[in-house]
Parts: C-alpha cells; structure tokens; sequence
C-alpha cells in the first residue's frame, strides 16, 4: 500500500491551492449569513413554531426575509411543506403555467423525476394534461445553443425558461454563473418578458454569486441538499420576483392567502441552523470532491469536473466503464457512513426513473445528498455522482476507504 499512500501526499500537496478558494468563498457566505441574520434581527423567540393554519408566525417570516437577503432576491419562500426539490420544482411550474403556455427548457432533458410532471412519460395530474406545453433545446458542447434558443423565440410563443444547472444523472458540465449570466441577458434581449427559471438544486453557495443576483426570475432549490446545512430534515425554497413567489405561494398553499398560512411546526430553528452551518458544509463538500477528483484523475479514471475546475455544484462525476468498479466504489462510501454502514449497496428500482440505481446515502436525513452520498444508474458508461460531507475529514475518511477498494481491486 505504499504506492498508495505516496500517491495522497502527492495529491495533497496539489489541493491545497484550490481548497484556499474554497476558503475565500466559506469565509464570503459566512458574513452575507450572519449580516442577513443581525439585519433580520433573528432572536430565540423566533424559534417557537405554529400549528394548525399557520397565521402570524414570526419566526417562518423572518427565515424568508433571511433567504431572501442571503440569496439576492426580492423574496423568498421557504416552508417544510415542500418534500424535496422536486416538488418545489413541480409547484413552482404550476404556479407559473397556464394553459396553452408553453414551457421552455434550454438544458435539454430535465431530471428523470420530472418526466410525469411535465408529461413525458402519461400522467394524468401531469402539465400535458392541463394543456401546458414543452419544449427542449439541448445544450452544445457543454453551453447553451444560442442559435437555436434565438431562432425558437423569434417563431414561437413561450411563457417559462427552465434551466437545470446541475447535470443529474448526465455526462455534460454544470453550469456556471457567468454562462447563466450570459445567457439570460441574450434571451431578455430578444423576448423581455419571458420568465427564466433556474433549478438552483445542487449549486448554493458554490460561487460568489446567484441566479437571481445575475438577472434570473425565480430560482428553486431543495433544503435537504446545500442550503439545510445538514441540519433541516426536509423542506425547499422558492426565490426572485416578489409576484412570482407568490404565485408559487398561492399553489403551495391557498388562492388569497398564499404566504401568510402553513404552519412552521418545530422547523424554524433547524432550518435557521441548516442556512447558518450551509458555508461550512458546502465548503466541507467542494473539498470533498477535489480530494476524489485529483485522486482518481492520478489513477486513470475520467471525472468532471477535475479538480483545478470550477466547481457550480457539489456534484463529481466518476466514469468506470464497469458495473462492478461502480458497485465497490458506491460500497466503499456506504461503509464509511455514519448510519447504515453495515448494508452493501444493491442496484434496485426507484421511483422516477428507468435504470436500477445503486446508491449509497448512510446520511441522517432520507435522501439528503449534503451529508455524503453516492449513486448512479446501471447503465454505460457506469458514472458514480459523489456528493456532499458535512466535514472535510468524514468526506476523506469516506472517499480514501472508496478508492482503496478500487486500488485493493487493480493489485
């Protein structure tokens, strides 16, 4: 093995500039949340939760002008009455369509959980059945079709961009801020009053700036990844346009009444940690990455983004070309979790989507890809998507252990 630990020395010492970037951003965002958190005047009493409809409580509004400060946004709708990113996805869509509107996505396909939302796949609850229209452009060479995008809005009508940072379960890059801001300037250019929306999911934190912050209408993002620090144990934001949040408020909740009902329960004050502890731990996860970037990228295998890249979300791409490869490495981060280390990774069906997935997730929170997660489909060319750790050292711990067994494999 000494080949092996030679080999993280070696990767250390090239690291250690990129993780001073890291640094320079946590240190950014610790001062926008602690500014934001004085500027709102957060005090123990904002902790206490209301029941029942919700009316007249402080804490869950306070949360909102917090979000809303932290994220550069007019407003900001955060409420643990959305179960995941994607039903966030999924309200804000409905709040925003009307019949015989058409939605736009500008990043091809979307996630494979959205294909009964929009209507790819028969549902009668889905956007089709309503009459809403959809439409993709596919990105060229990892950025946006410019051509394609001008020449669709020059013939066709269109009410909602949706743009999917995040590469799920592709082989295209991330999106950065600077390709976001690029592209949302050509396209208010040609057509102003289109809405853009951006699936922040995966991206908080992981640059200086925001969508919102770069000209984007509403952008929508899920607590249990980047924002819920690993604290909240559910819920997702909504943020832009003050009219837009609340159109999406009035489909979460109730025409006329929209933000000022939904109960906050017991949330405020995890929800508050999770924002306060997310600098940290989105830190603690980029680090994370370009250890297993740099590492496997010295061993052979192909991964995006490398690690001296930029980095728009907290999602690493490891190629394997090989089921089994794909199999041990998911094994070896479910053995170095905190919950469930003793289960070995099976690939099994999951809602949403047409390939097995195997996924390892030992995290404290179901399906929170913050904490440290890694998962795939079975199908070529077996990319593993590694994600999260709320330290640096239990990212280490967790990644050493995966590549060990694939060197233990090679020897």
């Amino acid at each position: 093995m000494k080949t092996y630990n030679d080999l993280i020395l070696k990767v250390d010492e090239k690291i250690a500039k990129e993780f001073q970037k890291i640094d320079d951003l946590e240190e950014y965002y610790s001062k926008k949340v602690l500014k934001a958190f004085k500027e709102v005047r957060i005090s123990e009493s904002d902790f206490q939760g209301t029941t029942g409809y919700g009316y007249n409580d402080t804490g869950r509004d306070k949360i909102e002008k917090v979000f809303a400060l932290v994220l550069g946004s007019e407003k900001a709708l955060v409420r643990s009455q959305f179960i995941s990113g994607t039903h966030a996805l999924t309200v804000t869509f409905f709040g925003l369509l009307r019949p015989n509107d058409t939605l736009l996505s500008i990043t091809g396909k979307p996630y494979d959980t959205l294909d009964e939302v929009i209507g790819l796949k028969d549902n009668p609850s889905s956007l089709k059945s309503f009459g809403i229209n959809y439409q993709e452009i596919d990105l060229l060479n990892d950025d946006f079709d410019y051509d394609s995008i001008e020449k669709y809005l020059q013939n066709n009508p269109c009410k909602v961009i949706e743009i999917q940072r995040s590469k799920g379960y592709s082989t295209r890059k991330s999106l950065t801020i600077s390709k976001l801001k690029k592209v949302i300037k050509f396209i208010k250019d040609i057509k102003k009053e289109v809405i853009i929306m951006i699936d922040n999911c995966y991206s908080e934190m992981t640059e200086f700036e925001t969508p919102t912050m770069v000209g984007a209408d509403i952008m929508v993002g899920s607590l249990i990844k980047n924002l819920g620090g690993g604290i909240a144990p559910n819920g997702a934001y909504v943020a832009g346009r003050a009219d837009l949040v609340s159109l999406v408020a009035e489909r979460l909740t109730v025409p006329g009444q929209g933000m000022e009902v939904g109960p906050s329960m017991n949330m405020n004050k995890l929800i508050l940690q999770g924002l306060y502890m997310a600098p940290s731990v989105v830190a603690s996860s980029l680090k994370t990455n370009i250890l297993a970037s740099c590492m496997l990228e010295e061993l052979g295998y192909s991964v995006e983004p490398k690690y001296n890249e930029e980095h728009p979300d907290i999602v690493l791409n490891i190629t394997f070309n090989n089921r089994e490869k794909l199999i041990n490495f998911v094994g070896g981060i479910q053995e170095c979790s905190a919950i469930d280390s003793y289960i070995k990774p099976i690939p099994t069906e999951m809602p949403g989507y047409t390939d097995e997935i195997i996924m390892a997730s030992g995290s404290f929170t179901q399906g929170s890809s913050i904490e440290i997660s890694c998962d795939g489909p079975l199908r070529e060319p077996y990319i593993a998507y590694l994600q999260g750790s709320l330290t640096y050292k239990y990212g280490r711990l967790a990644v050493l252990n995966a590549i060990s067994r694939i060197v233990d494999e090679n020897e």
